[in-house]
């Protein structure tokens, strides 16, 4: 009897299994995940494990997969803050979102935006993790020459989306800082 298309089937493991180790896309991932399960429950059902294949096929490749969807699904949010009424209908408000939006699209990110009804209220969502960063309109009056031109100031409290931004921002609608946050115990001091 001849065994090689089962040998073509096992190769197809660590393959898949690497595939999914480096896979950027979030996404991608999930979906060489269930590939992976699928040959899994293939190889435990030509092996004579039918009991095995099928709970690999239910629990290690259904369940699984639509837990790491909803988990991936909410994990690449960017939650920004803003105060209810100052960016209804602003020009530059817009081109920044669009700006936003792009950067984050190549790293399979969403952003979110959270409305506050005041800035007060923004700086404690911002304080108290609600959001991962705060934009609010500059006041004009105040600015120099080459202030000019930004009419927003971004907050943002995490490290590395203040890197993304600072590096590949190109609006200068936007004053970009980063703020640190207390941590969860001095918080509650």
């Amino acid at each position: 009897m001849n065994d090689s298309y089962l040998y073509i089937i096992i190769a197809l493991l660590p393959l898949a299994g690497c595939m999914v180790v480096f896979q950027v896309n979030p996404y991608h991932a999930l979906v060489i995940r269930g590939i992976l399960g699928a040959v899994s429950a293939l190889v435990y059902a030509v092996l004579g494990a039918p009991d095995v294949a099928l709970t690999e096929a239910l629990v290690g490749t259904m369940l699984a997969i639509t837990l790491y969807a909803v988990a991936v699904r909410s994990s690449l949010v960017m939650r920004l803050g803003l105060v209810k009424d100052e960016a209804d209908d602003e020009q530059h408000f817009g081109q920044l979102m669009d700006d936003l939006r792009t950067i984050f699209r190549k790293r399979q990110m969403r952003l979110e935006l959270v409305p506050y009804p005041n800035t007060q209220a923004l700086e404690r969502a911002l304080m108290d993790k609600e959001v991962h960063a705060t934009c609010v309109r500059r006041e004009q009056n105040h600015a120099t020459s080459e202030d000019e031109k930004q009419f927003y100031h971004t907050a943002i409290r995490v490290k590395r989306i203040y890197e993304i931004m600072q590096t590949e921002l190109t609006s200068p609608a936007t004053i970009l800082s980063y703020v640190s946050t207390p941590a969860e115990g001095e918080k509650h001091k």
